[in-house]
C-alpha cells in the first residue's frame, strides 16, 4: 500500500501531503492540532511529533515517514534535537523509510556552485544543527537501521512561502511601494518553488535510488533579489520595484530589537554572496525538474495580492 506519514502541515508539508494524496497515495498528516488541507486522501491527526511512542503508533505500516516540520526559528537549540531524535527512533521502529527537508546552512560559505555530494563544513549554530541531525540520520542508515534521505532546498519562493524575501520585501513590491532586503542584491542566487520542493520529496519517498544520500531540489531560477524584485513588480503591474538593501551591520542592529532576525545575523553569508545549487544529480536520478521562474512570479504576486 502506498501509505506514507508527513509531519507539518506548512506550506511544504501541505504541499506534499497533496501530491502524495492526489497521486494515489494514502497520507497521515501529523501536526499539533491536526491541521492540514481537506482531501479524501489526507487524515490529519492532532499529535506531539516528539512524542515517539505517539509518533510510533500513527507510522506503523508506512512506506515512508516525511518530516517538513520545524520549531519557531528562534528556538530550533531547544526543539529541534528532541524532533530529530523522535523521528530517527520512529523510523528504526517501524521500518519507514526517513524523508528529511533540509537546506543548505550545513554547507557554510562557498565559493562557486554547491552540489550534492559536497561535505558539511557549518559555520554557525544553526548550520552545526541541521548538519548534525543528517549525520545521525546517515549514520543510522550506514548501519542499517533505517533507511534515510534528505532533500534540501534554498530560499522558498511561491503562494505561502515562508522565506525571508517573500516575507519581509515580496509584499512591498507588489504594493507597489519601497522595500528593503538585506542582502547583495545583485548577487546571484537559487530559489527553491514549494511545489519543485514537494516534488523532490515525494520522489525521494517513493524512489528507490534515494536512501543515503542528500538531494537538491531543482532551483526555479537563479537570479539576484533585484531581478526577483523586477519581475514580482511586473507580475503584480506594480511601479518600481524601489529596493534598498539593508547592509550586514544594519541586519545586526535590526537584530538587537527583533528575535527573529537576531537569527539571521549569523547566515548573513548567505544573503551577502552567490549561492547556488547544483541539482544535475537529482534531476537525473529521481526525475525531477525545476518550474518556470516566471510562473513561479505569477503565482506568488497573486497569491500576495490577495
Amino acid at each position: 500500500m502506498d501509505f506514507h506519514v508527513v509531519v507539518g502541515a506548512g506550506p511544504t508539508g501541505t504541499a506534499t501531503a497533496r501530491r502524495l494524496a492526489e497521486s494515489g497515495g494514502a497520507v497521515r498528516l501529523v501536526t499539533r492540532r491536526g491541521t492540514g488541507p481537506e482531501h479524501p486522501g489526507i487524515e490529519r491527526i492532532a499529535a506531539d511529533a516528539t512524542d515517539a511512542d505517539r509518533l510510533t503508533a500513527l507510522t506503523e505500516g508506512a512506506a515512508s515517514l516525511v518530516n517538513c516540520a520545524a520549531p519557531p526559528y528562534h528556538r530550533w537549540p531547544e526543539e529541534f534535537p528532541p524532533l530529530a531524535a523522535a523521528l530517527l527512533t520512529t523510523a528504526e521502529r517501524t521500518g519507514a523509510g526517513l524523508v528529511l527537508l533540509g537546506n543548505v546552512y550545513g554547507y557554510g560559505p562557498v565559493d562557486g556552485r554547491i552540489e550534492e555530494d559536497r561535505p558539511a563544513a557549518p559555520t554557525s549554530r544553526k548550520g552545526a544543527l541541521r548538519a548534525g541531525i543528517w549525520a545521525d540520520a546517515l549514520a543510522a542508515h550506514r548501519a542499517g537501521r533505517i533507511r534515510a534521505t534528505e532533500v534540501r532546498a534554498s530560499d522558498f519562493l511561491g503562494a505561502g512561502a515562508g522565506s525571508l524575501f517573500q516575507l519581509m520585501t515580496a509584499p512591498a513590491v507588489v504594493a507597489g511601494e519601497p522595500a528593503r532586503y538585506p542582502a547583495d542584491l545583485d548577487a546571484p542566487h537559487s530559489w527553491s518553488y514549494l511545489g519543485d520542493v514537494a516534488a523532490t520529496l515525494v520522489a525521494a519517498a517513493r524512489g528507490d535510488t534515494a536512501w543515503g544520500r542528500a538531494w537538491h531540489v531543482p532551483s526555479t531560477g537563479e537570479v539576484s533579489a533585484r531581478e526577483l524584485a523586477g519581475r514580482l513588480a511586473r507580475a503584480a503591474g506594480a511601479a518600481g520595484p524601489r529596493l534598498t538593501a539593508v547592509s550586514s551591520q544594519e541586519l545586526a542592529r535590526l537584530g538587537e530589537d527583533d528575535r527573529i532576525l537576531a537569527e539571521v545575523v549569523e547566515m548573513d553569508y548567505l544573503l551577502y554572496r552567490p549561492l547556488l545549487l547544483d541539482s544535475a544529480r537529482t534531476e537525473r536520478a529521481l526525475g525531477v525538474s525545476r518550474t518556470p521562474l516566471d510562473q513561479v512570479v505569477e503565482e506568488t504576486a497573486r497569491a500576495l495580492r490577495r
